[in-house]
């Protein structure tokens, strides 16, 4: 913790530990592009591969380009502009780095994994059935004549592909629902050990050897991305598949859903509030130029997106034509895409191994450069919040191996029978409106109490120069508005969660709620915490505008913090409030 003295009636940090010695510095990347491609690393997941292409295809193709890029500009690349320049100023983890607006300071509590799995099969006629690859020409004729051959949708679900047969029936070994877990499948508790060995391997010599191993989990997907694109353009049927992924119906953009849709794509494809990009630019350079970064990884992450969509809808126009099947109904979302359609169609490609390794690994890739950062933001998080305690020795080395040990276990549940039913549960509500919400808190703890004049200043002391109007616009109008609009449009449209013939029971539904109600209750109840604990002295409107201060410590961790940053005692705090209100034109002076 840190150590305070009496000077000019100001509570002063010190800058040496409780031993007298100076404390030990924070690591840095080992160079610029370290740091942009762990957050690209970061950024680009498995939802680019097969949530982005789904998406446009269903809004009306090229023209959900236009929502999607609006989106883009207005919420995805402000966001992450806010938070890497939060971090890079306060070289804090996501707890710590709260001390800028102490009242608010659970908000930067969230740590869930996040998992992006919408599990749905072929879409035909407005409904969603089970993948018909490799059956019978005549059983596909049925499928495709169903209302005049009268095949009842029971019928057609009932028949499966040899890839949907393989993935749900011999390598997960589905049980018949949640209330039937079953016991671990052996195969994936092995993977999953040897994955979270893997990471603790990556992360055991911190950030330097960190930033280097996602140059690989980047590039990598890309390079064979580019690679599969290339020999499967080769093959008839592929630029059909293109032409349809970018053709556009701008009808669909006078509909609701398209920009809705794009939203929350843009939101969780970019990975803001999840306390990552905050944690990754806590290890910049104070002068790192964080604007740049923002547009490089926001527009990285975007061309990605839309690079996946080529890659995948070349292999659906090809399985079209290969099938007979009309392009609109062959076309998935969520794991049938990652894991059913598209091993079927490398299956019939040559050398076919060599491909569906190849592809296998991209996933994997993908999946490694998220859940990197992920543990990376919980370590870095802890260290920050008992320095004296965790930092010495080869502690940080323990306390990475039991971070990974507790999530392995807690991830157990995910590789039984059931797992798939259960992650299913996790995505819809421990990854959808707790983030949104966080992120409305962000904007408004940051922007509004914290004060966009000082962090505007703030940006000014890294980079040399304010930011436009255009940012304050953003973050204190625009943002908000559209991502509460974005939770409100997706509370409306709330259904019970299902995955294929099984309907999520109401205890299940109810259960989730419940988690995401806990979650939230973190911000009210910690700040009532505060609230409680502050001076007594004080009375409740002094107590809340002076928990909306920056606390001891906040500031840059290389400089020495000025008086204006301290806590005064008693006998200064009216003075203190004053120098502060003067200077900001503090929002809550007059509350």
């Amino acid at each position: 913790m840190d150590d305070y003295s009496k000077e000019n009636g100001f509570l002063k940090v010190k800058t040496e530990g409780t031993d007298g010695k100076k404390k030990m510095s924070r690591d840095k990347w080992t160079g610029r592009l370290d740091f942009v491609m762990t957050a690209l690393s970061f950024a680009v997941g498995m939802g680019n591969i097969w949530r982005f292409p789904y998406l446009c295809y269903k809004n009306g193709g090229g023209a959900f380009l236009i929502p999607y890029v609006v989106m883009v500009l207005v919420a995805g690349i402000p966001m992450m502009f806010l938070e890497f320049s939060f971090g890079q100023y306060g070289s804090l983890g996501i707890v710590s780095i709260w001390k800028a607006v102490p009242l608010l300071q659970a908000c930067g509590s969230v740590l869930e994994e996040r998992n992006c799995t919408l599990h749905n099969g072929t879409w035909y006629n407005n409904t969603c059935y089970g993948t018909f690859i490799g059956l019978s020409d005549q059983l596909q004729q049925l499928i495709l004549n169903k209302s005049v051959n009268n095949v009842t949708d029971q019928e057609v679900i009932k028949h499966k592909s040899p890839a949907d047969e393989y993935f749900h029936h011999f390598m997960l070994d589905i049980s018949d629902g949640l209330h039937s877990l079953g016991a671990p499948r052996w195969q994936i508790l092995l993977v999953y050990l040897f994955c979270w060995i893997l990471i603790a391997i990556c992360l055991s010599k911190g950030v330097k050897s960190f930033g280097k191993i996602t140059y690989v989990t980047t590039l990598f997907p890309y390079v064979i991305l580019t690679v599969l694109l290339v020999r499967v353009l080769l093959l008839d049927g592929a630029v059909d598949g293109i032409l349809y992924y970018i053709t556009p119906d701008f009808k669909k953009l006078l509909t609701a859903t398209v920009w809705a849709d794009a939203a929350v794509q843009v939101f969780f494809s970019l990975s803001v509030c999840w306390g990552g990009l905050i944690t990754l630019a806590s290890y910049n350079d104070f002068n790192n130029n964080c604007l740049r970064d923002a547009f490089v990884v926001g527009i990285g992450d975007a061309l990605t997106s839309i690079f996946g969509g080529v890659v995948i809808f070349a292999v659906i126009g090809y399985m079209s034509h290969e099938l007979l099947v009309p392009i609109d109904e062959v076309a998935t979302q969520g794991a049938g895409l990652a894991f059913i359609i598209y091993p079927s169609a490398v299956t019939s490609l040559p050398v076919s191994p060599l491909w569906s390794i190849l592809f296998m690994l991209v996933l994997i890739s993908l999946g490694l450069g998220t859940q990197f950062t992920i543990v990376a933001t919980s370590h870095t998080t802890l260290l920050d919040v008992f320095p004296d305690t965790l930092r010495k020795g080869h502690r940080p080395l323990i306390l990475l191996l039991v971070i990974c040990t507790v999530c392995f276990i807690l991830g157990l549940p995910l590789t039984t029978q059931g797992g798939m039913y259960v992650l299913q549960l996790m995505d819809t509500y421990c990854a959808s409106y707790t983030l949104l919400i966080v992120a409305v808190v962000e904007l408004i703890a940051l922007a509004w109490v914290y004060g966009y004049e000082r962090l505007a200043d703030n940006i000014e002391e890294m980079t040399g120069s304010k930011p436009s109007k255009f940012w304050m616009i953003c973050w204190k109008f625009v943002t908000p508005s559209v991502i509460t609009s974005v939770m409100v449009f997706t509370l409306v449209r709330f259904t019970s969660s299902s995955y294929g013939d099984f309907q999520y029971p109401l205890w299940s539904d109810i259960m989730g709620w419940l988690v995401v109600c806990l979650e939230i209750s973190f911000i009210p109840g910690v700040a009532i915490y505060k609230v409680c604990t502050a001076d007594r002295e004080l009375s409740f409107k002094q107590k809340i505008r002076f928990l909306c201060k920056p606390a001891p410590g906040w500031g840059p961790a290389d400089k020495k913090l000025t008086s204006e940053l301290s806590m005064p005692l008693n006998s200064e705090k009216q003075n203190f409030d004053n120098q502060i209100t003067e200077k900001y034109n503090d929002p809550l002076s007059n509350s």
